[in-house]
């Protein structure tokens, strides 16, 4: 597909809608080919929106897309699209799978835009080197820092050579270093393949300034648009930040006005609020944090910056006493850190770098909430409450769900809630990431009150420099060390630099955190396809189902619980539910005492099924042995027994069963009755003489055989049972997990935008867990057979070929349930209920199928544990073959296509 010589996208009167929020507002835009376009504005403007729609990941509600010359809402142009543009979400890493290393995440993505094995390590040699990844290929993608994780996923997104490359807000949360090498990375690619349209969404104003063209956005519209001098000009601003919030309506600029921060009033004798000797945490081989030293003043704003994963947040745990310290000491306002002391916890306020409020929640809850937990008295409580909401201009959203709010006053929320007990100290950990330039002043303003009116100690940590120029003084941080402290204009003198993000970069540099980045990429290093990359079908299958198995083999847990699980249930299945009911402890109250009475209490002792205990000695001994469950059965004989059987007179013995447990009870009534049957019968034959005509034999005579399962044993049949049941509960829910957490972790987008099919990605998905199942039925058979002692009588070979369409099936129900779920909550509750229900109450393993009438025949005969529930039992105790077996096995292979085809009927291949 050639490029368009026009635009490289066009939209026309777009609209898109969230429930009630309107994301975008009817946008019309032409945004040109060949040129990097940065979208410009905070989080919740419709930035992420937009990109999702020209990258095909979401649905077009309302208007037109067009991208690379076609529209958007045709799935053939889609699907001739996809291949020409690589898309990388907003969040860090949220292209990438975590447990795999960075070259494994590179080569999958290679994998499904259909490269050979000489073309892929052609490439990821070359991105890994002009990354500065090279040197490690075989680190999880999880132990990379920030700046690490964009890296790789932008070689992800730039592994096939594409014509549009969208990034949605790829630097959010990235030091000031990590973005610069980032964007030298995306230069080199450009210059390498000029034709290349990037289109970047940013939250950060500096970063704009670099960009060929700007689209200004605010509540889903489009504010402006041009290169960022016109920008500037059209607004008569200096800086790109002053040109956007002049671009802001009225109201939201909300009467801003040029921020200023008084100079702090110091107390020569104060002791320092915070203090830090030697601190050092240790996680295993790796320290986070090593001999920090610092000394905060009280009422100081003082600024705390460093690289991605230097160890900011963990410094920052210590300091608060949720993360305990390996060496050294730390004292807030003049007292050791200690996570026991409430009194130290009640001077401090903590607001961690994500959303920790309850987002189901109001905004008035959220704030009860905090003051029922810090014990404040009711009255003082209301005062406070009603306070704050006033100086964070909250009223209007008192009722309000905090997590559906917009980010700029989610965060004054959380700053509301960190200080509504009044704490001398705040601690605030990257609290305006994402949050537009108005919201950010207007946070400020509060901090800088704090501060200076009310003498609290801030302690920030920030990736963006205009904030750390305001602090009072910042210290620099990169690999658990503290570089440099000081008042920002100090520490940019020293360096001799033009502004702080230079002194801070130079800082960096020096300590080494520059080293790896790679030189310019040249044509030839990385070959080019000829064609747009198409891979075939199968190949981008086996390349999801080798992804998956790598991944579930390296989450131990998720493998333990596998294997080990059905094992551990198969054990608790197998001696702990048994319908064998045997060993019954009973005794006699023998009023009688005759040799009747005694011969007919023997034939009780004699019997498997009951255990004599010592006798009754009166009717309150018997009431009380039967209440405490020593006895589960209690047997009186009356007076002149003997003398009424001698007799021929009818005989009465009173017998008492603990019937707590019906079921039980019932059999043991039955196992009463043959007892007391064959007595009778045993003493008529003894007492008439032969010829006498009393005791003629009958007729005929009635014998009854099992033909299986000779022993009567419940265990023969529960344990190939068990095998069902586990066959269809483990194997469903992890499969569901793994298609489910890939939406929580935002992989999912890679399914929107990659050439890859939904039944390619399902059948991929389920491969691995139908490897594991047969594994696990594996584990079971041998279970069954050489500890149970179940003897296998049948076909080994028919029974596999039942359970390999069996588990096939199961791990379909697991992929039908995920596909229309959203969260592992949901999966794992849904699977468990949707599929323990039927196996248990419905396939026959308590009651026959044939029993069963309405509702309940049809959930059995349309449940797929039915068919193989009935092939496991007769493998096992009928000795039964692939001949007998012929129609089971038809009907579990009809399971296949059916579930297939509602599980790709139901998996969206675009968001909504």
């Amino acid at each position: 597909m050639s490029l368009p010589a026009g635009p490289v996208a066009v939209l026309r009167d777009v609209g898109q809608r969230y429930g009630k929020v309107a994301a975008l507002d009817g946008i019309s835009l032409e945004i040109p080919a060949g040129r990097m376009v940065g979208l410009l504005g905070p989080d919740g403007v419709g930035k992420s929106t937009l990109l999702a729609l020209l990258s095909g990941a979401r649905r077009v509600q309302q208007g037109r897309v067009e991208v690379l010359g076609g529209d958007m809402a045709e799935a053939r142009h889609r699907d001739a699209a996809c291949p020409r543009i690589a898309y990388m979400p907003q969040g860090l890493g949220r292209n990438l799978y975590p447990d795999l290393s960075v070259r494994e995440n590179v080569d999958f993505f290679a994998r499904l835009f259909g490269q050979g094995r000489a073309e892929r390590e052609a490439r990821i040699a070359s991105l890994l080197a002009a990354t500065g990844l090279a040197p490690f290929p075989d680190r999880a993608a999880r132990q990379l820092s920030g700046g690490m994780k964009q890296k790789l996923g932008l070689c992800c997104a730039l592994v096939h050579d594409p014509a549009l490359l969208i990034l949605d807000e790829p630097t959010t949360g990235v030091d000031p270093l990590s973005r610069r090498q980032f964007w030298e990375l995306v230069a080199r690619m450009r210059a390498r393949q000029p034709g290349m349209s990037v289109l970047v969404a940013t939250a950060y104003m500096e970063e704009a300034e670099q960009f060929d063209w700007l689209v200004a956005m605010d509540a889903g519209r489009v504010l402006a648009t041009g290169t960022p001098a016109d920008i500037r000009a059209a607004t008569g601003a200096a800086t790109l930040e002053e040109a956007f919030i002049a671009l802001l309506p009225d109201a939201r600029r909300g009467g801003h006005r040029r921020l200023v921060i008084p100079p702090r009033p110091v107390a020569e004798d104060a002791a320092p609020a915070i203090e830090a000797r030697g601190l050092t945490r240790v996680f295993g081989r790796f320290t986070a944090v090593d001999q920090v030293s610092l000394a905060v003043g009280r009422g100081e704003i003082f600024g705390f910056l460093g690289s991605n994963g230097c160890g900011k947040t963990t410094t920052m745990k210590m300091l608060t006493g949720l993360l305990p310290a390996t060496a050294g000491e730390a004292r807030l306002l003049g007292r050791p850190v200690d996570a026991r002391d409430p009194e130290a916890r009640r001077r401090v306020g903590y607001m961690s770098q994500s959303f920790s409020l309850y987002g189901e929640l109001t905004v008035r809850q959220n704030l009860d909430l905090h003051a029922r937990l810090f014990h404040l008295p009711r009255d003082k409580a209301r005062a406070r409450i009603g306070e704050l909401v006033a100086r964070f201009g909250l009223a209007e959203h008192l009722d309000a769900a905090s997590g559906a709010l917009p980010l700029g006053l989610r965060q004054r929320l959380s700053l509301a809630v960190a200080v509504l007990h009044e704490p001398e100290m705040l601690i605030l950990d990257e609290p305006t990431s994402g949050v537009d330039p108005v919201a950010r002043d207007a946070f400020w303003e509060l901090l800088i009150d704090l501060s200076r009116r009310q003498g609290v100690t801030i302690f920030i940590s920030t990736h963006f420099m205009n904030e750390a120029a305001r602090c009072d003084r910042i210290s620099l941080m990169h690999a658990g060390r503290i570089l440099a402290t000081g008042a920002p204009a100090d520490l940019v003198a020293a360096r001799g630099a033009r502004s702080l993000d230079e002194a801070f970069v130079g800082y960096l540099e020096e300590a080494g955190a520059g080293e790896g980045a790679g030189p310019a990429i040249d044509a030839a290093e990385a070959p080019v396809a000829a064609a747009p990359a198409r891979a075939p079908g199968l190949r981008r299958l086996l390349a999801i189902a080798r992804r998956e198995g790598l991944e579930l083999l390296r989450d131990r847990v998720r493998l333990g619980f596998a294997l080990l699980g059905t094992m551990l249930l198969m054990l608790v299945f197998g001696y702990g539910i048994t319908l064998d009911v045997d060993g019954l402890s009973f005794a006699v109250l023998d009023r009688d005492n005759t040799p009747e009475s005694r011969a007919y209490a023997q034939e009780y002792a004699g019997s498997r099924y009951f255990l004599e205990r010592p006798p009754i000695a009166d009717a309150a001994a018997l009431e009380r042995r039967l209440r405490s469950g020593e006895l589960r059965l209690a047997i009186e004989i009356p007076p002149g027994f003997g003398r009424d059987l001698i007799r021929g007179r009818p005989a009465e013995v009173a017998v008492w069963i603990d019937g707590a447990m019906p079921f039980r009870a019932e059999t043991v009534q039955g196992y009463v009755q043959g007892v007391h049957q064959d007595f009778l019968a045993t003493l008529a034959r003894r007492l008439n003489a032969p010829g006498e005509g009393a005791g003629a034999a009958a007729v005929a005579r009635l014998e009854t055989r099992f033909r299986y399962n000779q022993d009567f044993r419940s265990l023969y049949a529960m344990v190939p049972g068990t095998i069902a049941i586990l066959l269809i509960f483990i194997p469903a829910i992890l499969t569901a997990l793994g298609v489910v957490r890939e939406k929580e972790l935002g992989s999912i987008t890679n399914l929107y935008v990659t050439p890859t099919r939904r039944a390619e990605f399902l059948l991929g998905k389920q491969l691995p867990y139908i490897l594991l199942a047969m594994l696990n039925f594996a584990l079971l058979v041998a279970t069954a057979v050489f500890f149970f002692g179940v003897p296998l009588k049948g076909s080994l070979a028919a029974l596999t070929l039942a359970a390999l369409l069996y588990v096939t099936a199961t791990t379909g129900i697991g992929l039908l349930i995920s596909a229309f779920t959203r969260t592992q909550i949901a999966a794992l509750f849904g699977t468990a209920i949707l599929t323990t229900v039927p196996a248990t109450q419905f396939s026959g393993l308590i009651v026959p199928v044939s029993a069963l009438t309405g509702g309940a025949a049809l959930v059995g005969s349309l449940f797929p544990t039915t068919y193989f529930l009935g092939a496991s039992l007769g493998v096992f105790t009928k000795a039964l073959g692939f001949r007998e077996l012929l129609p089971t096995l038809l009907a579990l292979a009809a399971f296949i296509p059916v579930l297939s085809a509602l599980s790709i009927a139901a998996l969206r291949k675009q968001e909504r």
